[in-house]
């Protein structure tokens, strides 16, 4: 097993590489990389390995940086002196991560999970987990939108993101709905409330919609693999969920 790791100091990488080979000496270091640049060029001139150890802080930058750059479809253990980095994250998405310092026993069972994962690891689907992570990790460091001034008559209503129930798009306007089925005109469009909405609580899910997760009053199976909601307060057009979306919707629904 080919295994990289990237830290930039080098206390926690020899003592990373003598616990790796302490718990299996058949383990291959093939390279130590002290920067998000220096990895960057690895990559680019270098096969990928079975596994990757990657600390979170490094010198210039975080990891995640070399992972939005290239394209890996290596699975990746992080490691990390710090509990800030959305470490829930890690864990829904099947990713491990040790805390520093490394302890033998964890570092053990984080190899033994790998091994166990390799039995039924897909590359295409382990690369849309780390994506999804990265993503999720951004996501945590931004503060998202949580009230809406809105017009009504003379008058702008704050509007508190409990309150909203879906946004949709009709006749080249957004509208946002409230619980209580009240409906107001908003200065965004559906891609810009995408950007500003918590995406733990309202999913993008057709051309036409952005809904609360807590709208979803029913879902019906459909024709082809596609869904139909059921939002409150009800909608006055049918809600579907495309076969390509589906599958997204669903996890969103699960929180995962």
């Amino acid at each position: 097993m080919d295994v990289l790791i990237i830290e930039d100091e080098f206390p926690a990488a020899e003592r990373l590489q003598k616990l790796i080979h302490f718990i299996d000496d058949n383990i291959n270091i093939v390279g130590i990389q002290e920067s998000v640049k220096s990895a960057k060029a690895w990559f680019s001139s270098n096969p990928l390995p079975d596994l990757i150890f990657a600390d979170i802080q490094l010198s210039d930058g975080l990891s995640f940086e070399i992972f939005d750059a290239v394209p890996i479809q290596s699975p990746i253990i992080f490691t990390t002196s710090y509990d800030e980095y959305a470490l829930k994250a890690f864990k829904l998405k099947s990713i491990d991560y040790l805390l520093k310092p490394l302890k033998k026993n964890e570092l053990s069972d984080a190899i033994e999970k790998y091994k166990e994962l390799q039995k039924t690891f897909r590359k295409d689907e382990y690369a849309l987990r780390v994506e999804s992570l990265m993503d999720q990790l951004l996501q945590d460091q931004r503060k998202f939108k949580t009230c809406f001034l809105v017009k009504y008559k003379d008058e702008l209503i704050p509007i508190q993101q409990k309150q909203i129930s879906y946004f949709f798009y009709s006749n080249r306007m957004v509208c946002l709905t409230q619980n209580d089925g009240k409906q107001f005109l908003v200065d965004y469009s559906l891609e810009e409330l995408e950007a500003l909405l918590d995406p733990a609580v309202f999913c993008h899910i057709n051309r036409q919609y952005i809904i609360n997760i807590s709208s979803v009053h029913k879902i019906h199976t459909h024709f082809n693999g596609m869904l139909k909601l059921e939002l409150l307060p009800k909608s006055e057009v049918e809600v579907m969920i495309s076969r390509d979306k589906a599958k997204l919707f669903k996890r969103w629904m699960e929180g995962s």
